[in-house]
C-alpha cells in the first residue's frame, strides 16, 4: 500500500467526500466536514498569531475539502478498497458486489450501486464508508500538520 512519503511545503491534504445530496446521512457527512474544516482554518488563523510553541499536536491540520456526487472512477474504487482493508470492503461499497471484479463491473454498469456517503483521505490511505462521526473525526484528526510532515 503507497503511504505518503512526501508533502509539498503548504500543501494542504484533500479529503474526498462521495455524496448523495438526496441522502440525510450523506447531508449530515457533508455538514460535519463543513464544520471541521471551517475550525481548522480558524485555528491555523489564530495559530499565525499565537506562540508556535503552544502548538497542541492533537489540533487538526487544514484539508482541501472535495465533495463530488460523481462515483468514483475504476482506480479510485481500487483505491478505497485497498484503504477500507481489501476484498472484505466490497459489499460495504458496491451493493451486491462478490468481489474487486464483480465491483468494478457494478459500478460500470450502474453508478448507482455506489453506496455513498465515503470519506476518502487520499494521502493518508484511509477511507470511512458512512456516516459514523467518531470514525470520520478520527481519521481527520491523523491528518498530520504542515510542521508535523516537514
Amino acid at each position: 500500500m503507497f503511504k505518503r512519503l512526501f508533502k509539498e511545503h503548504g500543501a494542504k491534504d484533500v479529503v474526498t467526500l462521495f455524496h448523495k445530496p438526496s441522502s440525510t446521512a450523506s447531508t449530515r457527512v457533508l455538514t460535519l466536514l463543513k464544520q471541521q474544516n471551517a475550525q481548522t482554518v480558524a485555528h491555523a488563523t489564530e495559530d499565525q498569531a499565537s506562540s508556535h510553541a503552544s502548538q497542541n499536536k492533537l489540533e487538526r491540520a487544514e484539508f482541501d475539502l472535495d465533495v463530488t456526487e460523481a462515483a468514483p472512477t475504476s482506480d479510485q474504487l481500487k483505491n478505497i478498497l485497498e484503504y477500507l482493508g481489501g476484498p472484505s470492503a466490497v459489499g460495504k461499497i458496491i451493493s451486491g458486489a462478490r468481489d474487486e471484479s464483480d465491483a468494478l463491473r457494478k459500478l460500470k454498469e450502474n453508478a448507482d450501486v455506489f453506496q455513498r456517503p465515503v470519506v476518502v483521505d487520499w494521502h493518508q490511505g484511509k477511507a470511512v464508508v458512512g456516516e459514523n462521526e467518531s470514525e470520520i473525526l478520527s481519521l481527520l484528526r491523523s491528518i498530520p500538520k504542515e510542521s508535523d510532515s516537514v
